[in-house]
């Protein structure tokens, strides 16, 4: 080798060619110069010759720098120079240190690798310093995926060595992931019952209340009650445009009823009203009592006030038991407005519901109960008015129906000591709804409601006579006791709509075969 090749430093044999033309490049970046990032081995030989490799920011595979070489010969790394008459020089370099600057401006860094000859094999060790806490390092965010950065080329070899070779610094920090919750269960198909409910109250601003008579007849799905039973009743026009205001005016309208005739001093009212109020507060309480709903002190408040304001405001029929129970349907479904998804009678008749039935919500539901209950009661208020002429009517005209299509019970009850006032009474007064649990009445509510003025009074005669004659063969085989005790409890616990259907069908055919003729009531006795 000549003097000439001997004084001008020679780069380093033991690296790859890559990082050797790296070292003749001196274009490094200033403010790559105040990291450092020093390489240092468990043990450095002494005496270390020092080359500065700060301009290696631009070369390729950068990742290949911190790559442990080893301890064996296969570690060793040959790299050919320029001249190939030139021997192949060998010298074994080792890491000497790893030092990590935080740059202050940009977080870039430059690297120094301490390269000492010695020993029979060549080594490039790295050993990563520590990074910065997390929190720290990541400016306090709290994305876990920011725990890793992505490499560009303002961030120098130190952000490669922290990101690859973190196992050799400290343990990664888990990234901790939830699993996404389960989609939701589809939502069931929609019957056509359903289809034809929703084309008729959505895409007309004027509901055709003859066609919703006749959809409604067969039944009303719970989430479109509560709204349709309001417009049955008249409590809402069919225009679809003043639903709001209507329902705002009326509700007001009973707030002002409560603080002219609920809210004032109890001396202030004569004798006749406390009266009337004791009544309603001793039956409020057993009303409905096998629906733990009616069991709420919110729900029994609502009641009572409702109840006695409209006894204040009719004083013609006043307040008479029965009344209460009339209310309940109405109340329940109502509520179940408000909680569309929600299981009638699992949730909303369970009282589950009244854990989110707000106050706001509470006054809006006794406000459309008492109205409703008022267009409804204007219909048959002659039920309660003094001696009840119109309860008595009804019972007469159900012993004559009877007579007419099932003249063999007909001819036992009589025989057997029974009047039709004994047992009848009951079920004009509460129009049944001590015969059936609540559901059940609701679905028969659905068709009284769709049968317009008449279908509390004239319908429910029909009803009452195929319910009388469903029970024939077995009421014919009882005497007087039996009979008597089975009048005043009814088999029906385990009926379902099913079974109310059948009821309203039967009904339907009797109204059919005798309604608007005189001849079925002119019937002759045996």
């Amino acid at each position: 080798m000549s003097s000439q090749q001997q004084q001008q430093p020679a780069a380093p044999r033991g690296l790859p060619g890559f990082l050797r033309r790296t070292l003749r490049t001196s274009s490094a970046d200033e403010q790559d110069r105040n990291n450092v990032l020093d390489y240092s081995p468990s043990s450095a030989p002494k005496s270390p010759a020092v080359i500065d490799l700060d301009s290696i920011d631009n070369a390729n595979n950068k990742s290949q720098i911190i790559e442990s070489v080893g301890d064996d010969d296969d570690d060793r790394v040959n790299s050919s120079s320029s001249s190939s008459s030139s021997s192949r020089s060998k010298s074994d370099s080792h890491i000497e240190g790893m030092k990590q600057k935080k740059d202050t401006n940009n977080n870039s860094s430059s690297l120094t690798l301490t390269i000492t000859p010695g020993g029979s094999k060549r080594h490039l060790r790295a050993v990563a310093f520590p990074p910065l806490p997390y929190e720290q390092e990541l400016g306090g965010s709290d994305d876990v995926d920011a725990e890793i950065q992505p490499v560009t080329k303002s961030k120098s070899l130190n952000n490669i060595a922290s990101t690859k070779n973190m196992s050799l610094s400290t343990p990664k920090l888990q990234q901790t992931t939830t699993a996404p919750p389960p989609p939701p269960p589809p939502a069931p198909p929609k019957s056509y019952k359903e289809t034809q409910f929703e084309a008729m109250l959505n895409n007309s601003t004027i509901i055709p209340l003859r066609d919703l008579r006749k959809l409604a007849w067969n039944g009303i799905p719970p989430h479109h009650r509560s709204k349709i039973w309001k417009i049955l009743l008249s409590y809402l026009p069919a225009n679809t445009s003043r639903h709001q205001s209507t329902l705002l005016r009326k509700r007001n309208e009973y707030k002002d009823a409560i603080m002219q005739h609920y809210d004032i001093p109890d001396d202030s009212r004569t004798n006749s009203e406390q009266e009337t109020l004791r009544q309603v507060l001793v039956d409020v309480p057993r009303t409905a009592p096998e629906v733990p709903l009616f069991h709420n002190d919110r729900i029994r408040r609502c009641l009572s006030r409702l109840l006695y304001i409209w006894a204040m405001r009719h004083p013609a029929s006043s307040y008479v038991q029965g009344i209460n129970d009339l209310a309940t349907p109405l109340i329940s479904v109502f509520i179940s407005g408000y909680f569309p998804n929600w299981d009638v009678e699992e949730e909303v008749l369970s009282g589950e519901v009244m854990l989110d039935v707000t106050d706001v919500i509470l006054e809006e539901v006794e406000a459309d109960t008492y109205w409703c209950l008022t267009n409804l009661l204007a219909g048959i208020q002659d039920h309660y008015t003094s001696d009840q002429p119109g309860m008595q009517r009804m019972v007469m005209r159900l012993e004559d129906l009877v007579n007419r299509i099932d003249a063999d019970l007909a001819r036992h009850l009589r025989e057997t000591g029974i009047e039709f006032m004994q047992f009848a009474f009951k079920w004009m007064n509460c129009l049944l709804l001590r015969e059936f649990r609540l559901q059940r009445v609701m679905r028969l509510w659905d068709t009284y409601l769709s049968e317009g003025d008449g279908g509390f009074e004239d319908f429910h005669v029909y009803v009452c006579a195929s319910f009388l004659v469903h029970f024939s063969a077995e009421l014919q085989q009882m005497g007087f006791d039996e009979l008597f005790q089975f009048m005043q409890n009814m088999p029906t616990d385990d009926w379902t709509d099913r079974e109310i259907e059948i009821l309203l069908s039967s009904a339907f055919v009797l109204s059919t075969l005798f309604g608007g003729s005189e001849a079925h009531l002119n019937v002759v006795r045996n």
